[in-house]
């Protein structure tokens, strides 16, 4: 045995023959990560903190680097150095920003080649969507400028000032005041990817909200709430909501304005959109909703998902359902009997599709699949939104970490794999290529290659000459 050791290593220092590499990776190979198995599976360099997919590849954010991934054999493109990273554009244009913590400025890269497209040194903050990219530069505590850039452009589309925002808002999207979405155990918050701009942003300063207007950079209101209110940006329009405290419980009331005349559009009292904590009314939180909807809980304790442009009640549970997906166009919650998970379509009576499922069964929307994660035995589930037809179907504790077009990547510790979808989304719901951006407001019809037409489309006209929905 001595001597075929001996042989074995004289002949790998010369380089004729060398197990050894082999005889490691198979040492050192992982277990599938589900069933049945990934297309490809690989570990990171570190435990990844973000994943999305862009264009053909998948950015990996870890602690202090990122690296790309090719999106069809899942080997390595490039790796940066970087305390944070965010993907901006769509699946033709993407770009990856990074930079690092307590340090002006960041870069966009090309996610294919991981090439320098622009260099920013004076950035204090970044702000990453599917259409545009926001950037802040201070010149000091009071004084900045907010920036909105083409993903892929090089010269700003308009540039707005705010009386600072370096006191808190720092490094990749920071907090502004809009909606917190729904979370599921297993589903990563970000599975969905950059999301189209809204039509405003609340930008906090100094505990006043400043409203911009994403497609002009116009500042319409600088207001500072009242001391029992909350002040939220969603569909539109700017939220007052009120928690009062009288006779040992919260009393709610929500006044939505057009921040472009101060005018009052819409209000509801009564409907608590979980802002306030357990422990009183201060409001702490943002409204529970996505995109253009909130979810509020009705007197008689049922939810509902209420149209945040014009205040209508896009859908009501019955008694003992629980909503746990929603966004523009569907919302998906657990039935009364704890066995099943249902999708409705907003606005409308209509049952999608029914599909069994645990009692702690979550579920997230993204724009290309319905995402359903169960326990005993674990599961991942990826469907068509609107059809329910079944994309992939896994047997695996890893959790669902980005959803595209034509996959999902999934993951457990380092490791991450590919799941490719076994049948695209097409009709009756929408075509991958198109990214599925449902239009705002609920159940309007889908922009084409203008997301700033407001939540309603109201400021461009409708090309079929059909109504608004």
């Amino acid at each position: 045995m001595l001597l075929g050791l001996a042989v074995v290593v004289a002949l790998a220092a010369t380089g004729v023959w060398n197990p050894f590499p082999g005889l490691w990776d198979w040492v050192d190979r992982s277990e599938p990560i589900s069933e049945p198995d990934v297309v490809w599976q690989v570990r990171a360099g570190g435990t990844p903190r973000s994943v999305t997919i862009a264009g053909d590849t998948v950015v990996v954010e870890q602690r202090t680097r990122v690296e790309a991934r090719s999106l069809a054999t899942g080997a390595q493109l490039w790796e940066r150095k970087a305390d944070w990273s965010a993907v901006a554009g769509g699946d033709r244009d993407p770009v990856v920003a990074v930079g690092k913590l307590l340090v002006k400025g960041y870069e966009l890269l090309d996610p294919s080649t991981g090439v320098t497209r622009r260099r920013d040194d004076d950035a204090v903050a970044v702000w990453t969507y599917r259409n545009l990219l926001l950037d802040a530069h201070c010149t000091d505590a009071t004084d900045c400028t907010l920036s909105a850039w083409d993903p892929r452009g090089t010269a700003p589309l308009w540039t707005a000032f705010l009386p600072g925002v370096s006191s808190g808002l720092l490094a990749d999207n920071p907090g502004l005041r809009g909606t917190r979405r729904l979370t599921a155990t297993r589903i990563d918050d970000r599975v969905a990817g950059p999301e189209p701009v809204p039509p405003l942003l609340g930008f906090p300063v100094d505990g006043r909200v400043h409203v911009v207007d994403t497609a002009t950079g116009r500042v319409l209101q600088n207001v500072e709430p009242d001391r029992d209110e909350r002040l939220s940006v969603v569909g539109g329009r700017m939220l007052r909501i009120d928690a009062r405290s009288q006779d040992g419980t919260c009393y709610f009331a929500i006044s939505a304005r057009d921040p472009a005349t101060g005018q009052e559009a819409w209000q509801r009292a009564g409907v608590n959109l979980r802002t306030a904590d357990s422990a009183g009314c201060a409001q702490r939180e943002d409204p529970q909703g996505a995109r253009n909807v909130l979810i509020g809980v009705g007197p008689d304790g049922r939810e509902a998902v209420i149209d945040g442009y014009d205040g209508r009640l896009l859908w009501v549970g019955e008694p003992g359902t629980k909503l746990i997906a929603v966004d523009d166009r569907y919302a998906l919650f657990r039935a009364a009997d704890k066995r099943s998970v249902v999708a409705r379509e907003l606005g409308t009576d209509r049952v999608l599709w029914t599909r069994p499922a645990g009692g702690k069964a979550g579920a997230a929307l993204t724009p290309y699949a319905a995402v359903v994660a169960d326990e005993k035995p674990s599961r991942l589930v990826a469907v068509d939104p609107r059809s329910g037809r079944e994309l992939a179907a896994l047997r695996t504790p890893a959790n669902a970490l980005a959803v595209g077009p034509q996959g999902m990547i999934v993951g457990e510790g380092r490791e991450i794999g590919y799941v490719r979808f076994g049948a695209t989304a097409g009709a009756p719901g929408a075509p991958p290529g198109s990214g599925g951006i449902p239009g705002p407001g609920g159940t309007g019809p889908a922009p084409g290659g203008d997301d700033n037409c407001g939540p309603k489309r109201e400021l461009c006209g409708d090309p079929a000459g059909g109504k608004d929905g």
